[in-house]
């Protein structure tokens, strides 16, 4: 439960600044909480914290075990929010230099979110000889962007390791349905559906 302090702001703002705002500030709260307000079918992040899918997390938490286990480098394909996502967190909760730091985890590159040749080819460079994984994030697995840049570096994967072995490298974090479609053996990990409330819970 959040406690609001206003006590250090008295003087800046009415006495009875809280109390006016109470009513609307309740029915925001039960809005939110019953998810029947304006956008109600978007408010499942509400209680995720504390309903999300166990099964679900920890067969994330193994996949990442697994990829830090046999990969140095994972690369994340997707555009906008499938990218910006990934990065912002690993922003937050790493660092914003988080490859350049010294640790025991792989470094973690991003593609897909263009078509610049010489961006893919850079991304393949700081690869190197270095082993990698690829964790494709696309919902419809439609986007020109990170369609492409999927193939590559499947293809590159392939040429590694193998087909066999490009399997166990490739992770699709995706829609139940998804269009695009991973290797048969791939780890799929479904978008968390409560966040939109478009789908039934993965």
């Amino acid at each position: 439960m959040l406690h609001l302090d206003l006590t250090k702001l008295e003087g800046f703002i009415p006495q009875d600044y809280l109390t006016q705002r109470m009513a609307g500030l309740e029915k925001a709260a039960s809005m939110l909480a019953n998810h029947d307000g304006p956008g109600g079918d978007f408010t499942g992040w509400v209680y995720l914290p504390r309903d999300y899918d166990k099964e679900e997390f920890a067969r994330i938490q193994a996949a990442a075990k697994k990829i830090q286990q046999q990969s140095q480098v994972l690369v994340v394909i997707g555009i906008g929010g499938s990218y910006l996502g990934a990065r912002a967190v690993i922003d937050l909760l790493a660092s914003p230099n988080y490859n350049l730091k010294k640790k025991d985890t792989p470094d973690i590159l991003f593609a897909g979110n263009g078509l610049s040749t010489d961006a893919l080819l850079e991304t393949i460079a700081l690869i190197g000889d270095r082993d990698f994984s690829v964790n494709v994030i696309s919902k419809s697995g439609t986007t020109t962007e990170p369609a492409v840049a999927f193939r590559i570096f499947k293809a590159l994967l392939e040429e590694k390791y193998g087909k066999e072995g490009a399997r166990s490298r490739i992770y699709a974090t995706t829609d139940k349905a998804p269009e695009l479609t991973p290797p048969a053996d791939a780890t799929v990990i479904p978008y968390e559906q409560l966040l939109t409330g478009t789908a039934e819970q993965a």
